[in-house]
């Protein structure tokens, strides 16, 4: 670990104004990392909000199926018809779903220390911090991992006029990834945990 990161992350232990949460700056488990994914009204992570959150852990080269988190939020803003039709959540799975805050404390309780796992992860962990900035006073610590850049350094060598197409269907169609049918938070978590599996295999 960088200096510059050990600096951070005191800095970063110092505002956090819920010590309860803590943990998350403890000494990370060895080769164990979390997938996740969100499922968003739009894509502006300064005015869109979150609708779902999806991770899977994974230890060595498993993803440990029996702990996973499904979160759906209940929303406390209008939801137009679009957005439900894009994300498959129907109306009545958000009115049963749980407060944001509930949503990210869960989230959060199931991360712990490890390294966050994604695709487009600059997205989804810019939507977490909108509430954690809040909610215990800093961003992410967490080390994290973009699944497409992994893939682009695997495949740029192999590609003489370097252009590399990071589409999520591309780069699961490339490396032979099963479909999950349906994209939603969680079956997008494990995708992304199979795609890092094979790619740090590789």
């Amino acid at each position: 670990m960088g200096v510059i990161r050990n600096l951070k992350l005191w800095y970063m232990k110092r505002r956090l104004k819920d010590e309860s949460f803590s943990f998350l700056f403890d000494e990370t488990p060895e080769d164990e990392f979390v997938a996740f994914d969100t499922e968003t009204t739009g894509l502006d992570s300064k005015k869109d909000h979150i609708l779902s959150i999806g991770a899977v852990r994974i230890v060595g080269n498993k993803i440990m199926l029996k702990d996973r988190l499904s979160a759906v939020v209940k929303p406390s803003f209008h939801i137009n018809e679009e957005t439900i039709r894009i994300h498959h959540l129907r109306r009545k799975d958000l009115e049963s779903g749980m407060p944001i805050e509930e949503a990210i404390h869960k989230f959060l309780e199931f991360l712990g220390s490890r390294p966050v796992v994604g695709y487009y992860l600059e997205f989804d962990v810019a939507m977490v911090n909108k509430y954690t900035k809040d909610l215990i006073g800093i961003p992410l610590p967490n080390k994290k991992i973009e699944v497409s850049g992994m893939y682009y350094d695997y495949k740029v060598g192999k590609i003489p006029q370097r252009f590399v197409d990071l589409r999520f269907d591309s780069i699961v169609k490339e490396l032979n990834i099963p479909s999950f049918g349906k994209h939603d938070a969680l079956n997008d978590a494990i995708t992304t945990a199979l795609i890092f599996i094979k790619l740090k295999n590789l």
